[in-house]
């Protein structure tokens, strides 16, 4: 594993364990072994330990004692709750966002949504994803809620996880996805409350219903 200055080790390594888990190559409920980990990365099993520590804060993995490190298990509840908290910080940041925005912000939100449409139109799902991200970390700049933005950044990689999981169904949750988007930057453009978090609440009932419907579906294998 190569080192980066700017960042720890334990970071680098917990951020590769998570993009192993959102990107579904670490399944739900898998075992994590850290011989395994440790040998792979070529670090020492202190940094998968702290790693895997990070990841357990971020809902990402449950260490069992005298068991070992396990992906989170993904069920209805878990998915569930975290659509619900994740609409009751978006609906409030937005509101915020709506209320506060100027040009430079509007310009940033509607070139990331050109770059997503980009990715759509190439069939380009692993930067599309990325780019969404991105989108909604942007959407935040006016939350200015010391609270708030350290519960986004702990839940934030179980949002990834959900949101691949649905993204992977095929081109037209994808296309929903550009819809909700454009509707969205719209209602932000008119500084229109009602109708952003009536978008918020829509697209959150969606998109949880599709990666139930994943959790369903991977249950009865």
């Amino acid at each position: 594993m190569t080192f980066k200055p700017k960042e720890t080790l334990t970071e680098q390594v917990a951020q590769h364990l998570e993009d192993l888990i959102v990107l579904g190559h670490l399944q739900s409920g898998q075992r994590i072994f850290e011989n395994a980990m440790s040998k792979e990365l070529e670090v020492s099993h202190g940094s998968i330990r702290e790693a895997l520590l990070l990841l357990e804060k971020r809902y990402l993995v449950t260490n069992v004692p005298r068991k070992g490190a396990f992906v989170t298990e993904l069920n209805e509840h878990f998915v569930g709750s975290l659509y619900e908290t994740l609409l009751l910080i978006l609906s409030h940041t937005g509101v915020k966002l709506v209320r506060s925005w100027r040009p430079h912000d509007m310009e940033r939100l509607e070139s990331l949504y050109t770059q997503m449409k980009s990715c759509f139109e190439k069939g380009d799902l692993l930067n599309f994803h990325k780019i969404g991200v991105e989108y909604t970390q942007a959407s935040l700049v006016y939350a200015d809620n010391y609270f708030i933005i350290n519960m986004v950044n702990d839940l934030w990689p179980s949002a990834k996880r959900c949101s691949f999981m649905a993204l992977r169904q095929g081109p037209k949750i994808i296309e929903d996805n550009l819809s909700y988007m454009r509707s969205s930057l719209d209602a932000i453009h008119q500084r229109d409350e009602h109708s952003l978090q009536s978008i918020l609440a829509s697209y959150a009932e969606s998109q949880r219903q599709q990666v139930i419907e994943c959790v369903r579906a991977q249950t009865r294998r």
